[in-house]
């Protein structure tokens, strides 16, 4: 399984038994959609390596409590500490409206209700407080804050996304 064909859900963050049961930190909100997987990939010196799981349940809401086959002991479960935790794209549930996914959107077109076509989303960056669209509009790097607020409509069969931005905010990149 190759990571492009893979969203990433979590990390294993700590040790919970002496039995090799794990707590994974998952990066979701609705944590409760993956708490019956029958197997999940650990990314392992840069591979995405299978691992069935035996059992998993919430564990105080936001942190998954997992057992998996053959990890059995403490220092099996030293060896995929901090493991990053990847599944299937095809897994993912399906949004509707204007919810998307980060990797879903990007080659669709912006535009503005007020400046028209703005450009082609190129990537998203996550790093900031405020996730950012990074739109390229014929060289020039234009960003735009993931508001809901500036969201007006997002149409998959067109691969655009109808944004209403505040004033002068298009105009400081042109």
């Amino acid at each position: 399984m190759r990571k492009e064909d893979c969203f990433y859900l979590g990390k294993i963050v700590k040790k919970y038994s002496f039995k090799g049961e794990v707590l994974a930190k998952l990066d979701t909100d609705q944590p409760e959609l993956y708490e019956s997987l029958d197997a999940i990939f650990l990314n392992l010196r840069n591979n995405l390596v299978p691992f069935f799981i035996e059992y998993s349940q919430l564990h105080k809401s936001e942190l998954l409590r997992i057992k998996f086959e053959d990890v059995d002991e403490e220092a099996d479960a030293d060896a995929i500490m901090k493991s990053e935790l990847y599944l299937p794209l095809d897994l993912l549930p399906k949004l509707e409206g204007n919810k998307f996914y980060f990797h879903e959107i990007i080659g669709f077109t912006i535009e503005d209700v007020n400046h028209g076509k703005v450009g082609t989303i190129k990537a998203i960056n996550d790093s900031t407080a405020q996730s950012l669209f990074e739109i390229d509009r014929n060289g020039i790097e234009i960003l735009i804050p993931m508001n809901d607020e500036f969201i007006v409509k997002v149409d998959r069969g067109t691969k655009t996304i109808l944004v209403e931005t505040p004033e002068g905010l298009i105009d400081l990149y042109l």
